[in-house]
């Protein structure tokens, strides 16, 4: 039963983050999920997915999840005596989705502005899982820069790259895809609907066995 971490942050792409914690939550292999949401990252739900999200009430996780839960707990972004902050507190993961380029940078140079900052450096002391999923396009040399930095201190970039091997017929469907990646690497089992399953023989290629 994993302890996870889920934060949002400020860049477009907040779908990801509320469909991720969908799957999270209905999960039996997860048991508690601690989300915190920046105030950027507040505005950006608002705006994308038209919530009346403010980031420090409670009744957002149910506005967010579209139901009630028990498993996910919402701290406070400027809280950062918040159990997350601790490396003693157990926690066997963390995404941060989306991922700013602003809170991309207070990571890498290791500066806890917040409890998002905090908890992800926590996360790299620690030797633990630490995704971040950075939107944005194009990258600028700062950006990539960064990107290698925190990388080489024991993150994982997983950026939300929409894939199409599996046929997408919606939205939903890319984001997904996306969200399935996310969970593997935090070791959480998921959906297999877009794992790739090989090649497709094109109708014009004899079928296995004719010449």
């Amino acid at each position: 039963m994993k302890h996870l971490t889920v934060a949002i942050t400020g860049a477009s792409g907040a779908i990801y983050a509320q469909r991720l914690l969908h799957y999270l939550d209905a999960s039996l292999e997860v048991a508690q999920i601690n989300l915190v949401i920046s105030a950027l990252g507040a505005t950006v739900i608002r705006e994308e997915l038209d919530l009346p999200i403010t980031g420090a009430k409670a009744s957002d996780v149910e506005a967010l999840l579209g139901r009630p839960t028990t498993k996910i707990t919402l701290l406070p972004v400027k809280d950062v005596g918040a159990t997350i902050a601790s490396g003693s507190y157990p926690c066997d993961g963390m995404a941060v989705v989306p991922c700013s380029m602003g809170s991309l940078g207070y990571i890498a140079a290791g500066i806890a502005r917040d409890l998002i900052h905090r908890a992800a450096d926590v996360m790299l002391k620690e030797r633990r899982p630490l995704i971040l999923v950075p939107r944005e396009t194009p990258f600028n040399a700062i950006h990539l820069e960064n990107m290698l930095r925190v990388e080489r201190a024991g993150a994982l970039i997983l950026p939300a790259c929409p894939s199409f091997y599996h046929r997408p017929q919606s939205v939903q469907a890319l984001v997904d895809h996306l969200v399935f990646r996310i969970m593997a690497h935090l070791g959480v089992s998921h959906p297999t609907d877009t794992t790739w399953r090989g090649r497709r023989a094109p109708s014009s290629e004899p079928a296995s066995g004719q010449v």
